[in-house]
């Protein structure tokens, strides 16, 4: 590890040759005096902070004896000297509990526990079983500092108020030290090493009763964003660029009920249904198309939900548009239904998939097919996957090894998607005309239990008839 790593900033940058704040003594002296005395109680510890300890502890049993630092990351510059919000590292905050207020360039280390020296008990001294925890950030200046008045990038003049060591201490429960204390050695475990990356994507594949609460907080807030959206229709429909109507109108949700969107909005009207990954949102939102709004709201924690519902512009789905709908629910149905302990996440996809396959056979896009030739044909019009794992990260748990992910067995706790879809391009010679141009997805967060599942997201209407009328309830309200 270097330098940059101590950083709260991912460039340095120089602003002297514009700048008109004061250099002179009197100056300095004037700005740093005759402030009001500022009461700095500590905090309750928060809600995570019992959680953390545990996951920080599972993750040390798993390198006993070594030291791992585990890094929040700084500020992304965005250009020149403009910076983006900032979110630290998902797995810095999983092991924290500090969540959208952590501050820039933090570093925890998990030193290995010195012990009680009468007994030899490594974990005596500390909370964290075999490690100590240590929080390193760069603490509040002074307001007899130059960097209180004239550091634009993190002077309180600039950015408000930074927390204090003994405050964050009490918030989280853990140990506290100036970031200038802290020290790389040559054999620490960083988030570079491989196997700590995947140890700690791997220790957010089972959730705790503190994350699927914040999880259907996420979920809830953003069914709100939604019935926004539904009532924000004709508004969109007006406007050249209604897509980012959609979107801002979520956005807006996002930042009221939490910290902002878990990842970019898909506001994808018409064939830009079609496109799975569709942000630019700069399209029309036209009577009779659908519109299809991926989108999630992340939390203050940092935890987020992935909702798709796929809409009819003027409240009611025509026959081509509900006869692919209907398979898609059915499709998501069907994956859904499955899904207990001691399945294999794969099987989900597969469930999702066999429907597809009937359907389209069906409806005769499928190529006839010789004896022993097994090509996925239907895939043309679903080639992404039907689930993956959420929370920190919109697709959660990553680095997770292959028998552990996609081949692993689902457990209590694990927290998926559900996302079937069919998305018939606008150029596709394959499908009839009235299919082109017609994208539909229906995404789900699941969470698995003890003798099966749970929809979080079951109170945002899923059907045909559910979401004609819910569109028309919500425009009625607008």
């Amino acid at each position: 590890m270097t330098d940059s790593a101590q950083a709260t900033h991912e460039v340095e940058i120089d602003n002297s040759n514009r700048s008109t704040t004061p250099q002179t003594a009197g100056f300095a002296r004037y700005i740093s005096a005759h402030w009001a005395d500022r009461p700095e109680p500590l905090p309750d510890p928060r809600p995570a902070a019992p959680y953390a300890a545990r996951r920080r502890a599972a993750l040390g049993a798993r390198f006993p004896g070594e030291r791992l630092v585990i890094a929040a990351g700084a500020m992304k510059q965005r250009s020149n000297d403009t910076f983006y919000q900032y979110r630290p590292h998902s797995a810095f905050a999983h092991l924290t509990g500090w969540g959208s207020d952590a501050e820039p360039g933090a570093i925890l280390v998990l030193d290995p526990a010195i012990g009680d020296p009468a007994t030899g008990d490594p974990a005596a001294g500390s909370g964290d079983a075999a490690h100590d925890a240590t929080l390193y950030f760069r603490e509040r200046a002074g307001r007899d500092s130059d960097e209180f008045f004239a550091d634009p990038e993190i002077g309180e003049f600039w950015i408000g108020p930074r927390p204090s060591l003994a405050q964050v201490s009490a918030a989280l429960g853990i140990r506290t030290a100036p970031l200038a204390e802290f020290a790389a050695g040559d054999s620490d475990r960083t988030l570079d090493d491989a196997e700590l990356a995947r140890a700690v994507s791997e220790l957010r594949l089972v959730k705790d009763s503190y994350e699927l609460a914040e999880m259907q907080a996420a979920v809830d807030a953003t069914a709100g964003g939604f019935e926004e959206v539904l009532a924000a229709l004709p508004r969109a429909s007006a406007h050249p660029r209604g897509e980012r109507v959609v979107e801002g109108v979520f956005n807006q949700r996002a930042r009221l009920d939490g910290n902002a969107v878990g990842y970019e909005t898909i506001a994808a009207s018409g064939p830009h249904a079609c496109t799975l990954h569709w942000i630019r949102n700069d399209g029309p939102v036209l009577e009779g198309d659908l519109l299809l709004l991926d989108a999630g709201v992340e939390m203050d924690s940092l935890y987020t939900a992935d909702i798709t519902r796929t809409v009819p512009v003027s409240g009611t789905f025509s026959e081509v548009q509900r006869r692919v709908y209907e398979t898609v629910l059915e499709a998501a149905d069907a994956a859904r239904a499955i899904v207990r302990p001691g399945i294999r996440f794969r099987e989900v996809h597969e469930a999702a998939m066999a429907v597809i396959e009937r359907r389209t056979r069906e409806w005769g896009l499928l190529p006839e097919t010789a004896e022993g030739d097994d090509t996925a044909y239907h895939r043309r019009y679903m080639v992404h996957g039907t689930s993956h794992h959420l929370g920190l990260d919109v697709h959660d748990c990553a680095q997770a090894r292959r028998e552990l992910y996609l081949d692993g067995v689902l457990e209590p706790g694990m927290v998926f998607t559900i996302e079937p879809g069919l998305y018939f391009q606008p150029d596709d010679l394959t499908v009839p005309e009235q299919y082109r141009g017609v994208g539909v997805r229906i995404e789900d967060d699941i969470a698995v239990t003890e003798g099966g599942c749970v929809n979080l997201s079951a109170g945002i209407p899923r059907t045909a008839a559910e979401v004609e009328d819910w569109i028309r309830r919500a425009q009625s309200r607008a």
